[in-house]
């Protein structure tokens, strides 16, 4: 190792070793310095060997690479609306079994165990995990797959169940997560994760209208779940409370707290017609609600049956009577 000196104002410090040179320098760097090998004294700054070893500058982090596949698409109709999702080749998209409305000839359908996402993991088990958690939403252990394998652009439909909108939403401008109703998933992009949500208070699984597990979705795509009759989007302030019907909340951010309160005394409750409870949603954090739940829509359609006394003379002069020969008694 070869011996350093240094030279301040014409003295001389020396004979050095290399970490003693730097550490000198460091202290001093208007001197100079020579070793052998150097054909005359070198000004300490012009030195690469004592200039203080830095760390690097650290690049950026990179940034989080996108899980899902980026997908394009329109919401067409008012009332029965149908979402048509536009893929590039080799982009996917997901949906619930029975769900497809149309499809182009190059999109390839089949169907997967589970939700479709790697979220699980790409083995057997990951794949009995992600099965397992829709089975406890209610849903089909299977979903379908539908895969661009063509060229140029390809499109595949999804209709609404029932009369409602259609609601996208890009879960990496809500923080990736979004907790739902049970059946408010339509379809995504693949890549999403979709999961399950437990209602830790009794009281709100009991009586929340949802029970105590609701779907959780996550990822950084876009999903899109459905609503009965008109969507509205509020945001909450933090400690904002908003009280709603438990069967119009369709979804919220993880951030907002969901709970159950009492509605009003007993004559409220018993004769009120909002049943006993109803939620109340705390800030800060989006909050989606629908004006007519599929329950309601149903109760209604049921208690127009026949079968179940309903009653249908539509202002016929005859009333009851009229119905004896309207030729629809068997509804």
């Amino acid at each position: 190792m070869p011996q350093w000196y240094l030279s301040y104002g014409g003295q001389q410090i020396g004979p050095l070793d290399l970490n003693e040179a730097i550490d000198r320098a460091k202290t001093n760097p208007n001197g100079h310095a020579w070793r052998e090998g150097f054909p005359e004294w070198v000004p300490i700054t012009q030195v690469a060997e004592l200039r203080p070893k830095t760390a690097g500058s650290v690049p950026p982090p990179p940034s989080p690479s996108k899980v899902a596949d980026e997908i394009d698409f329109q919401i067409f109709g008012s009332e029965m609306q149908f979402v048509e999702i536009e893929l590039d080749p080799g982009e996917s998209a997901v949906s619930e079994a029975g769900a497809m409305m149309y499809k182009d000839s190059a999109i390839e359908m089949r169907t997967v165990f589970g939700d479709g996402s790697t979220s699980g993991g790409t083995g057997f088990m990951g794949k009995l995990l992600g099965a397992g958690k829709r089975l406890l939403t209610g849903e089909s252990l299977f979903m379908t797959v539908f895969t661009h394998t063509g060229t140029g652009k390809g499109r595949v439909a999804f209709g609404a169940p029932y009369p409602g909108n259609i609601l996208p939403v890009t879960l990496a401008n809500i923080g990736g997560c979004l907790i739902c109703q049970k059946d408010s998933f339509l379809c995504a992009a693949k890549g999403v994760s979709i999961g399950i949500y437990f209602q830790r208070k009794i009281l709100t699984g009991l009586f929340g209208g949802e029970g105590f597990i609701m779907q959780k979705l996550e990822g950084d795509g876009m999903v899109f779940m459905h609503a009965g009759g008109t969507v509205v989007e509020r945001l909450l302030k933090p400690g904002e409370i908003l009280h709603a019907d438990t069967g119009c909340v369709v979804a919220f951010e993880p951030s907002v707290q969901f709970d159950i309160r009492q509605a009003g005394g007993i004559k409220s409750m018993l004769f009120g017609g909002e049943g006993l409870y109803f939620a109340t949603l705390q800030g800060p954090g989006k909050v989606w609600l629908q004006s007519l739940p599929f329950s309601r829509l149903a109760g209604r359609m049921l208690a127009a049956a026949p079968q179940r006394g309903g009653r249908r003379e539509e202002g016929s002069i005859l009333g009851g009577l009229g119905n004896l020969f309207d030729g629809d008694n068997k509804f």
